[in-house]
């Protein structure tokens, strides 16, 4: 660990604050995530401090002198405290028990004066489970979290790990951001292991992790295998025959997110990426209706699936006409994650992957339908204007328009009015004739 790198990641205020906790006789730790990511050389917000040997009332009085402490979890002995611009979250030591379903059947109590290691056990990973200590930046590591991330392992902390079931799905994700590949013990134990008691919301939020963080997700996909969670999500499946496509195309896709402008567009690109071997859309709406409830990902997944094919056809014959692009702009509402898609997917040969990409993003953009989809080029005021009052004819001649552009037979307002005009005209020379057969 870098401890002049540390030491320039931890807020002055709070060394301040944890001066103030030893003046009265406690002690506190940097907990989790910023002594992990410290390990990693990696900087980190994740200020999570425990606070040992002292009661809440001490603890409120030492956090009064730098802003307002907020008792947020009562119960867990959790305090929030935003001071400068800073927010941090104190808790004291704490034991948990099992004794009831799902994430909040745990007994929690806390203990002024257990000690690190006996606090440490209910982490999930030794990776998870170490402790820098304020404001003299000492380690403390009962479980080995430093000798297993120095060696790229993921290994649970104790059998306290088996309580809480959503741990086997951080495994993934942590896997796949760390780099780290499972401890044979762990793996055997999560196999164990039944997810029948977690939240949709739960779920979605850890595979959310695994494949939008950066990171490997082809190293989380390993211990998804590893942890036999096909039992779960049978949706996952080999892409043309082999995890290891799957794994490479989540690669692949996970380095492209950066330049994915919003976070729905991101989930729309990975999800698809990892159900890709799917053997239908059926099985694909399956998966996503037992972990989200979110209408724009259920409706937009299977549409980027099902259009895949096509892209691919296309793509293998180097064939993208005009109106192809059109239509399949309009149905995915534009063509850039298409174009990532290809641009990533391991069913087209590595060497021609990328210049069949930009070779369809050439062709998207020259139509101008890339970025956005195609509108129709007569307006309902171009209708008013020619006399046409409001109704149900204005929809059907907007349909039939945009029906020309998407063929190409169309592409200029002039030409759109020109269409409305004779469609006026024969609508209007039907209506004569049908008057006069009538008299």
């Amino acid at each position: 660990m870098n401890l002049d790198k540390v030491c320039s990641d931890i807020p002055k205020r709070l060394m301040q604050i944890a001066e103030g906790i030893r003046d009265v006789g406690g002690k506190c730790y940097l907990v989790g995530g910023f002594v992990r990511d410290a390990m990693l050389e990696r900087s980190s917000r994740d200020f999570d401090v425990e606070v040992y040997d002292i009661d809440q009332e001490t603890l409120l009085g030492v956090l009064q002198k730098f802003g307002r402490p907020n008792l947020v979890g009562k119960a867990f002995g959790v305090v929030h405290l935003v001071t400068h611009g800073l927010e941090l979250d104190f808790s004291f030591p704490r034991t948990e028990s099992k004794i009831g379903e799902g994430h909040r059947g745990f007994l929690v109590e806390t203990h002024l004066h257990l000690t690190f290691k006996e606090a440490a056990r209910r982490r999930d990973f030794t990776v998870n489970a170490m402790g820098l200590s304020l404001p003299d930046l000492e380690l403390s590591d009962p479980y080995g979290g430093k000798s297993d991330l120095e060696k790229g392992i993921l290994r649970h902390v104790s059998a306290a790990f088996a309580e809480d079931s959503l741990r086997v799905l951080r495994g993934v994700q942590f896997a796949s951001r760390f780099s780290l590949r499972l401890a044979p013990e762990t793996a055997e134990l999560c196999r164990s292991l039944s997810l029948a008691d977690l939240s949709s919301e739960r779920i979605f939020e850890e595979f959310k992790k695994w494949l939008l963080k950066p990171g490997k997700p082809s190293i989380g996909l390993q211990a998804f295998l590893e942890m036999d969670l096909g039992r779960f999500f049978p949706e996952i499946q080999p892409l043309n025959g082999s995890f290891e496509n799957l794994g490479n195309f989540l690669d692949r896709v996970s380095g492209e997110l950066a330049n994915v402008p919003d976070l729905t567009s991101q989930e729309v690109l990975a999800f698809t990426a990892l159900l890709s071997g799917a053997e239908n859309v059926q099985k694909v709406n399956a998966f996503l209706s037992r972990i989200t409830n979110e209408i724009h990902l259920l409706k937009r997944i299977p549409l980027l699936y099902r259009f895949v094919p096509s892209l691919l056809d296309h793509a293998n014959e180097q064939s993208f006409d005009a109106e192809f692009l059109r239509r399949a702009s309009v149905e995915q509402n534009g063509l850039f994650l298409a174009y990532l898609y290809l641009k990533s997917t391991p069913l087209l040969e590595s060497e021609m992957r990328v210049v069949l990409a930009e070779k369809f993003k050439t062709a998207a953009e020259s139509l101008n339908v890339f970025t956005n989809p195609p509108e129709p080029l007569l307006k309902g005021a171009d209708l008013i204007q020619m006399g046409l009052r409001p109704g149900r004819l204005f929809g059907e001649f907007i349909k039939e328009e945009f029906e020309w552009q998407l063929q190409g037979k169309i592409s200029s307002h002039e030409e759109a009015l020109a269409f409305a005009r004779n469609r006026l005209e024969s609508d209007s020379v039907r209506k004569s004739v049908s008057l006069s057969s009538k008299n």
